[in-house]
């Protein structure tokens, strides 16, 4: 499996409107596309700014076939203006572990 972890900066004020376009974003990836199994979406305890999105793929060819599905570019157009500073850990997953 392929993980994502991207780290996002947000211009100040913009956690709602960035909320209200990767909330439902995460959600239909993880409801429609098959080689997405998970699409976390953290906020840091100390800035209300700051973003994780933690997503895990079959591969990365899953993660090719995201970036073409209307949820996500409906999404990018609405939070690419929304966005300071953005960066991306690209990563092999070796083991998941849920209680």
């Amino acid at each position: 499996m392929f993980c994502i972890i991207v780290k996002t900066q947000l211009k100040p004020n913009q956690r709602e409107n960035f909320l209200e376009a990767m909330l439902p974003n995460a959600a239909a990836s993880v409801r429609d596309e098959p080689g997405c199994h998970v699409f976390d979406v953290l906020e840091d305890q100390q800035d209300a700014n700051l973003f994780y999105l933690y997503e895990i793929y079959r591969d990365e060819s899953a993660l090719a076939d995201h970036k073409q599905t209307p949820h996500y570019k409906t999404c990018r157009e609405v939070v690419n203006p929304l966005i300071e500073h953005q960066s991306v850990v690209r990563a092999e997953v070796l083991a998941t572990n849920q209680a």
